[in-house]
């Protein structure tokens, strides 16, 4: 947002709102106030973003109130979220929205900080000494923010239990894998009534046959980016290799088409589709999806959909290249709400912070799809007929 007096005076008073869907759950007013003053100074244009900034930010004599309320004071992050996604889709709520799942890393020093261990961060691109937290997004035509989160556990944590106590991790945690931890996220998405239509993930979620099943089962409509030697069952083998479906389809059969806006510009490539799972219901189908790079056509890589009988090709490139959405999640949130600027090391305090950070990216989001709906308002002649968001389900 701005920084002009108007533009802060918005986003105080949106973020006062926000404030308001969840001060219920904290029985003392220390820890509500602090909540509110830590989700202020995380949205402030601070240089920095530690204890003492925030605690200067909010006129505190030093760190120990806002510490208080992260750390040592009883509350659940948990039941604040589920608030926070309440606001999500009471204001951005679309029954065509995208669940997205990706992780990032998080670098951290020393050896301390619950779930940290030296291992392959995305963010950093390579292996660091790091935590990686799992996220599930919630993209729409107006906004896409971050509506859940879990701290990815090593088994080097979870079996080590005096270890995990000392970081506050309890013992009923036990160690899941982080696609487990994305099943658990859409599970609760679709237990919660979210309005979505598509879930989407990389190849380090997408190539899950079993979640894949999972999603299938329970009838949600999916584009799983996976690997070159998935398998799959086709008229003619039951484990046909992703890969061997593409060499002789015909030329006119591959569709140059942009899946989106990236960090780079329009991204441009040859796309194709193959039908799998013939003998399936009438009403849906499964298809695998090859995306072609232009300038280098031996780099292709490949999703797997599920889907109405009636989507087209472009639907489905439009879902895959939707996954861009929660990258551009973590950058904004890291960059404007402080995502990553946290110096906690225990486990309930890792889930807080994150927790509020996100509800201060939820706030920005809104505000920025109300400022897109005035401009359009202000452009696009009057309509007859008004819809209003869908609401969440009591």
């Amino acid at each position: 947002m701005g920084g002009d007096l108007a533009d802060v005076r918005v986003w105080a008073s949106e973020l006062d709102a926000v404030h308001g869907r969840f001060v219920r759950r904290f029985s003392r007013s220390e820890p509500r106030d602090s909540a509110l003053a830590y989700m202020r100074g995380l949205i402030a244009p601070l240089e920095r973003k530690n204890g003492w900034t925030l605690a200067e930010e909010a006129g505190h004599g030093g760190p120990d109130r806002i510490q208080r309320m992260l750390n040592r004071i009883e509350w659940d992050a948990d039941e604040v979220l589920d608030d926070v996604r309440r606001y999500v889709v009471d204001n951005l709520g679309d029954r065509e929205a995208v669940l997205i799942v990706d992780d990032t890393g998080f670098l951290k020093k020393g050896i301390r900080s619950a779930g940290v261990q030296r291992q392959y961060s995305g963010t950093a691109g390579r292996t660091e000494n790091s935590q990686i937290g799992v996220f599930l997004a919630y993209a729409t035509d107006r906004g896409r923010t971050l509506i859940d989160r879990r701290l990815y556990l090593p088994t080097s944590w979870t079996d080590d239990r005096e270890r995990c106590r000392r970081a506050g991790i309890g013992d009923e945690i036990a160690f899941a894998t982080k696609v487990a931890m994305a099943k658990a996220m859409v599970r609760k998405a679709i237990a919660d009534r979210i309005p979505f239509r598509w879930v989407t993930a990389d190849a380090a979620y997408g190539f899950s046959k079993g979640w894949r099943f999972e999603l299938e089962q329970a009838d949600v409509f999916h584009v799983m980016a996976t690997t070159r030697h998935d398998t799959v069952v086709t008229r003619w083998a039951l484990d046909h290799p992703v890969h061997d479906l593409f060499p002789g389809l015909p030329r006119q059969k591959w569709k140059r088409r942009s899946c989106g806006e990236g960090a780079h510009g329009r991204r441009v490539y040859d796309w194709a589709r193959v039908e799998v799972r013939p003998w399936h219901r009438e009403d849906r189908r499964h298809w695998v999806i090859a995306r072609r790079s232009v300038s280098r056509p031996e780099e292709i890589s490949y999703d797997i959909a599920y889907c109405p009988a009636d989507t087209t090709l472009d639907q489905l490139i439009r879902i895959a290249g939707s996954r861009w959405a929660v990258e551009e999640c973590f950058q904004t949130a890291k960059q404007e709400c402080g995502l990553d600027a946290y110096q906690v090391r225990r486990y309930p305090g890792w889930h807080r912070h994150m927790t509020l950070a996100m509800a201060a990216h939820a706030c920005l989001t809104v505000l920025r799809a109300r400022q897109l709906d005035t401009e359009k308002a202000e452009t696009d002649p009057p309509s007859s007929s008004t819809s209003a968001s869908p609401k969440y389900d009591d």
